[in-house]
């Protein structure tokens, strides 16, 4: 897929009824050959335009007008593309554990929890936030996460999590501004509820901290999944995670963690891990797969926004 194209792309089924800002800059994008011939200087995946969004956003710059995120992105193309090749996407968002928690509610209680591409740790809270599936309400606290399901019913309980611990190439730290600040960036510019969602979830996690590690989801996965306590069950999770790793690494990764005790959860999309059948997806929108074990079991909005079951 070219780079206009993937901005197209972006455009017409992610950002398309969630982002009105962010559809039309990547339609303008995906037309601008010169935007387009700075980004194919960087590799491949240092162009997308999340990455590129939440760099000018940091960095002060305008997403509101195309001619002048142009304008920004050409005159401080050096800064950007400093930021580009040194940053990676790493939306950290809490939302996801609705569409986590009826898996993780009907695991073997006590859970100890492993977030590969954990950022600064957010989703490893599942136990700590609230949820809202229509009119059911599972659990208390802030923040309250809503999401949308389909063909489901809803867990009538939290899990019971005793251990939590995150394995990242760079992790964040919820108590450094600077990695919030990044955080902040990364959410789309509409999103005023993904930005207090932010706050209140960084506010759990900067009150009882999780392990968090730097390292590689395969030469570091099996010495950290081995500190989790044994007489809880080890769930393995990842979040939109595997496209940014190459597909040999991907396909090791998924080897190891088919290897180890305890569970496996992936929320991905349907490119990133190939599963055998999958239904037909609700609409044009980009959903990820929920999978248990390698079976895949729900669609799943990127924000955990809206889910639905066919497994």
């Amino acid at each position: 897929m070219t780079t206009a194209e993937a901005y197209a792309e972006f455009g017409s089924r992610e950002a398309r009824g969630v982002s009105p800002t962010y559809e039309r800059l990547a339609h303008a994008v995906a037309h601008d050959d010169a935007l387009l011939a700075l980004l194919d200087g960087l590799p491949p995946a240092k162009r997308q335009p999340n990455l590129l969004f939440g760099v000018v956003r940091w960095l002060g710059g305008p997403v509101d007008d195309q001619a002048t995120f142009h304008d920004y992105v050409a005159t401080h193309w050096p800064a950007v593309e400093a930021e580009l090749r040194t940053r990676a996407t790493q939306t950290n968002e809490a939302g996801r554990c609705a569409v986590l928690l009826p898996l993780l509610a009907a695991l073997p209680q006590p859970l100890a929890l492993l977030e590969v591409g954990a950022s600064a740790g957010l989703c490893l809270y599942p136990d700590r936030y609230a949820y809202r599936y229509g009119d059911h309400q599972v659990g208390s606290g802030e923040p309250v996460l809503e999401c949308a399901a389909i063909g489901l019913v809803p867990p009538s309980r939290v899990p019971r999590v005793v251990w939590r611990a995150g394995l990242d190439l760079n992790p964040l730290d919820v108590a450094d501004p600077g990695d919030v600040s990044w955080l902040d960036a990364l959410i789309w510019p509409e999103h005023a509820h993904r930005r207090a969602r932010l706050r209140a979830a960084a506010a759990v996690a900067a009150a009882d901290p999780p392990l968090l590690v730097r390292g590689d989801l395969v030469d570091d996965l099996p010495a950290l999944a081995a500190r989790a306590p044994a007489d809880a069950t080890l769930v393995v999770f990842h979040n939109s995670v595997l496209y940014q790793v190459p597909s040999p690494r991907r396909d090791a990764f998924a080897r190891l963690v088919g290897e180890l005790p305890g569970h496996w959860i992936a929320n991905e999309a349907p490119e990133v891990l190939r599963y055998d059948t999958l239904p037909e997806p609700p609409n044009d929108a980009l959903h990820n797969v929920l999978a248990l074990d390698g079976k895949p079991l729900a669609w799943a909005r990127g924000h955990g926004q809206a889910m639905t079951w066919f497994g």
